[in-house]
This record gives structure tokens, sequence and C-alpha cells, in this order.
């Protein structure tokens, strides 16, 4: 994921490493594909302690990470720039906002060109936003607005810049600032970015931007249909991340077979996301179960499951109709009665809306 939405959790997901090392090449356009990353340090103990600390990020063991990639980064001299943004992603990781900051402020010192400037602002502005949505502060919040556009200074054509301090300054309600944000992100992001349409709201609605906005994606379901989480905007969404060898998973298939029946053709969708491996038992499964409603396979740690920071199975989300997220358990007795007043706001919100005109 390239692009952090409002939520915090969200925040939280890893930016892939190859856009700071591009940004260390100078380009004829910010937007240009990037080229491959370096591969760490190059003293040969620091080597050892950074790919020490890669496997404890895969373990999840983040605090040691953190220290392990902070030594890498002294033994190869203190200017190992992928040293200090695995720190700084281990950091934001764990929680630990002032130390990602203090990465993102390693990383600064240590770049040398206007894209590498850029993009380790980037990462300190997505630091403090973290620190600032989390902590309800406003001096983290200033200082990530600060950062995102230091960098669009730099590349004032990048969306990914444009995007996030118009989130930043929706934080800050600073709303009119915002939405004139928003408005450049549009000019400058493909139509077929996944948060073209969820920007296109905000300028209407920048007070969206600091909800809990659940993140989008785009899949195709296993009847074949493309679609976002931003298309389904107008209907209430119940994400349910499963697997077929998941006892509790099975165990609540009823209930999540019950709730799809009993708003059908109401404004309400439900979306089956599984992390089974072997495609061909999940078909089996879904079929002799009579799983009518939306599917699709994520498999083991799959990109939407990171997403939503799903690490254990059966997790289930409810997404209001404006894409604001309520985490739920569908084993909740009143989760019924949460989805009908969720729906019957949709349904009051779709019918207050005009009807469209009719030419003559």
């Amino acid at each position: 994921m390239r692009r952090h939405t409002s939520f915090l959790a969200f925040l939280l997901v890893s930016i892939c490493l190859t856009a700071l090392s591009a940004a260390q090449t100078p380009t004829t356009t910010p937007l240009s594909k990037p080229a491959a990353p370096s591969s760490g340090p190059t003293d040969p103990k620091a080597k050892k302690t950074y790919d020490d600390a890669l496997k404890l990020t895969r373990e999840r063991q983040w605090a040691f990470a953190v220290d392990g990639f902070r030594k890498a980064d002294k033994q190869d001299g203190g200017h190992c720039i992928p040293c200090e943004y695995q720190a700084w992603n281990a950091a934001v990781e764990l929680g630990d906002f002032k130390q990602a900051r203090a990465q993102a402020e390693a990383m600064l010192n240590n770049v040398s060109t206007p894209g590498g400037k850029a993009q380790a602002q980037y990462f300190l502005g997505q630091a403090c936003m973290a620190e600032g949505i989390r902590d309800k502060h406003q001096e983290p919040l200033a200082a990530a607005e600060a950062a995102f556009n230091e960098a669009l200074k730099l590349r004032p054509r990048s969306a990914d810049y444009l995007f996030a301090e118009a989130t930043a300054q929706a934080y800050l309600k600073r709303d009119d600032d915002a939405r004139q944000r928003f408005h450049e992100f549009l000019k400058y992001a493909s139509r077929e970015d996944l948060d073209y349409a969820r920007a296109q709201r905000f300028v209407e609605h920048p007070e969206l931007a600091r909800a809990k906005m659940a993140p989008n994606f785009r899949l195709t379901t296993l009847d074949g249909k493309t679609l976002t989480l931003e298309s389904l905007t107008g209907k209430v969404v119940l994400i349910d991340f499963w697997a077929t060898w998941c006892g509790p998973c099975r165990n609540a298939l009823p209930h999540i077979r019950q709730i799809a029946k009993k708003f059908e053709g109401q404004p309400f969708v439900v979306l089956s996301i599984s992390q089974d491996t072997d495609q061909a038992k999940w078909n089996e499964f879904v079929a002799k179960n009579g799983m009518t409603w939306l599917q699709y396979r994520d498999g083991a740690s799959g990109p939407i499951s990171t997403q939503f920071g799903v690490h254990a199975i059966p997790a289930t989300f409810t997404i209001d109709a404006d894409g604001v997220l309520e985490d739920q358990h569908v084993g909740d007795a009143e989760i019924e009665g949460k989805l009908k007043k969720l729906i019957a706001r949709a349904t009051e919100a779709a019918n207050r809306k005009p009807a469209p005109e009719v030419e003559k």
C-alpha cells in the first residue's frame, strides 16, 4: 500500500523501501517507476546485524528489530539509509513514533538528492501524523503537515505527498486548506488511483478525512466481479476474514449466512476474505456450504489482511456507508442490532439524495 488512509492502524502499514532508494537517483519525472533498492550496509559486521534484524521483523519482534537496525547503522558508520529506513518501519510497527521520527531525521541527514530528501520528509510526516492521531496532540500533527509541505517543495506534483498533507490539514481542522490540497491531488493522480474517488468525497466532506476510514482496496471476487471498497460507498459492509481450516471460522459460518440472508436487498454487503492457500479446497468449501455472498481469497498474510492488521482469525470488520470503520465481532450478540441501525442510516441518506434530472 503506497498511501495511508486516515485511520491510525493503517498508517502503520509498511512503505516499500524501493521508493526511498529510487528517490536517491534523479529522474525526469517524480512519478516515474522506482529503480531497484540497495541491499543494505556494506560493512561485514553491519551486514550480519542487519540480516539478523530483518529476521526479527519477520518474527514481528519489533523492539529487538529497532535495536538491531540502529546497531547496524552505527557499525556502518552512521550512514546506512536502508538501516535507518528499516528502523523507522519497525519503530512505527512498534508504535514508538518518537523513535520513528528520529530515524526519519537520520535519513534526512544522509540522503543528498532532492528526491531522497522529499521521501525522508514524507517518512517523517508519516511518523508525526501517527503520533498525533494516537495521542490526540496538535504538535505532532502540525509537524506532520510541515514535513509533507517540505516534501512538496521538492516534489510538488507528488500525489502521495499531496494526499498526505491534505489529510494532516484535515486532522488540524483546516478544512479549506485540506479541500484545496485534495483538489490538487485530483489534478495529478491517475483516475485509476485507489484514493481518487475517496479524495473526490473528501473535497466535499473534508471531515471524513479525519474519521476512522477503512483502508481502500481493489479485488476480483470468486464470481469475477472487480470492486473497490470505495465502489461500495452508500452501503454498509461486513468484512469477514476466515479460512477453511479455522474451526472458530466454520462455527461462525451459520451466523454469517443468517446475517447475509436477513439484510438481503438492503444497502448492505457481506465480503468474506479467505486466508486459504489452496484454491481448489477453498472453491469446494464455498460451493458446498452455499456461501453465495461475495468471496475473495487473499492467501496467508495477504495484502488485504495486512492492510486491516489481521493477525488472527476469525476477524470481522463493520464499515458504514461513508467508509468509516467500526470493529465488531460477529459473535457479538448485539451485532445484528448495530447493523440494522447502520443500514437504516444508509437507507435514510440515500433517500435524501435528489433524484437525477431527466433531460427533456
